[in-house]
Formats: C-alpha cells, structure tokens, sequence
C-alpha cells in the first residue's frame, strides 16, 4: 500500500512538473507598447528634384522637397515646391503643411494649408489656400499627389502629379512624370485662367550611387492652355516651354 502511495505521489509530482513547463513555455510574452501597431514614431525627407533647367532666355532652378514626422497612421507632412529664374530677381515658391491620416496600405488623405509666395522685381505677392488631398501609390505602382485648393478668396483650383519608376538595372532608374492643373475662377493677378490651366511631361534618368544620393539627367515639356494661355500671351510669357535638366535627388 505504501508502495503504491509512494508510486501515485512520483507521478502526481512528475505530472506537475511537465505540465507546469509546458505552461511557462507557452506563456504570452509581457506587455509593451512596441508591440502596439502606430507606436512607433518615424521622420522621413527627400529632395525630389533639385535642378537645374536650360530654357532660352530664364534658366531656372527647381525644387521639390516633403518630408514626414509622425506614425503609422498619422502624420504631419511639410511640401515646398517652386523655381527661381537665374537671369532676372523673379521667384515663385509654395509650401504646404498638412496633417495626413493612412486610409489603407497604399493611401493617405491629408488636409491643412497651403501658402504661395512670388516675387517680381523689386515687388512681392501672395496667398494662402485649404487644401484636401491625397497621395500614395496607385495600381501597377504609380506614386500619385493630388490636392483640391480653396483660397482666401474662395476661388477652387486642383492639381494632380503621377510618376512612376522604371528600373533598367539596381541602380540605373528612369522615371516618367505628368502633371496638370485645373482652375474654376480667373485669377488675373497669378495668370490663371478658368479651365485646365497647364500640362507637363517629363523624363528622368537617375544613378543611385547610393539609396540617398542620385544624380539625374531628363527632359521636361510643359504647356500653358485655355485662358491661362491666353493670359501668358498677352504679357509675352511663355505658353510652350522645352528644357534638358540636370540635377540630384537626395534623401535622409
């Protein structure tokens, strides 16, 4: 009897044992919020386009630069784009601050402000705009940017950018772009006019000396249309606009 006791208690004890190991192993790892999905924050920017542009007569310098600070799902973005002439004191610049919330995994819709700054001579101008937008990465991998803008004066505008990238080798990377631009209102003092306002096509070829770094050659084409036309016309602007570029895209 006492060897049969002594066998169930061995048993019992080894049973225990191996079951409470079993547990231990399987247990849930403890808490953290790392393991919590947009807890971990994120800082993005990039120089698309910092170039150079040969046009007869102005010879511009372009910048397109956006940057992000925030998480998975929500962010503040910065966009600034704009040209400066290299022949005469004339600029115009743009800038963007935005609040971007994902609405999927490959689109975000963003909304905030938009303030646009140009300088002619020894003058100035500007305004500011509501902007609603979206941006991410369409079917077959198109990166499009797309806004509606109100501004102070109510007047609607809207533009759209899509490019995408064709990779000839790792580091060899030609990249198509088309952008447009449409108004609802005349807006004589920025030369706008109602309608689709412009259209632009270009072409990039990048070498990535690294992820961060590339230089780039291409060609750009952009034409003024409808009233927007006309009003270039009328203060001997230029409507059609033909330029080889050169320049580099960084980012950090």
């Amino acid at each position: 009897m006492t060897k049969r006791a002594s066998t169930f208690v061995l048993t019992a004890f080894a049973f225990i044992v191996i079951t409470s190991s079993s547990a231990f192993a399987q247990k849930a790892p403890e808490f953290s919020n790392d393991l919590m999905m947009d807890d971990q924050s994120y800082g993005y920017l990039i120089a698309e386009k910092l170039e150079y542009r040969s046009v007869p007569g102005i010879n511009p310098i372009m910048w397109e630069v956006q940057g992000y600070v925030g998480k998975d799902l929500n962010k503040f973005w910065f966009k600034s784009h704009g040209e400066a002439l290299t022949t005469e004191r004339e600029a115009e610049m743009e800038f963007q601050g935005l609040y971007s919330r994902a609405i999927g995994p490959y689109f975000n819709i963003q909304g905030g402000i938009r303030y646009d700054l140009a300088y002619e001579g020894g003058g100035n101008k500007s305004r500011g705009f509501a902007v609603i937008g979206l941006q991410g990465m369409a079917p077959y991998f198109f990166h499009v940017d797309g806004g509606m803008f109100i501004s102070g004066n109510g007047d609607i505008s809207a533009s759209v950018e899509a490019e995408y990238d064709l990779l000839f080798t790792q580091r060899l990377i030609g990249q198509p772009i088309f952008e447009t631009s449409v108004a609802l209102q005349d807006v004589p003092e920025w030369g706008v006019g109602s309608g689709f306002k412009n259209v632009g096509l270009g072409f990039r070829l990048r070498y990535e000396f690294a992820r961060e770094f590339a230089p780039y050659i291409g060609i750009n084409w952009e034409r003024k249309l409808g009233e927007t036309a006309d009003m270039a016309r009328a203060g001997s602007g230029h409507v059609n606009k033909l330029s080889l570029l050169g320049g580099v895209r960084m980012w950090f």
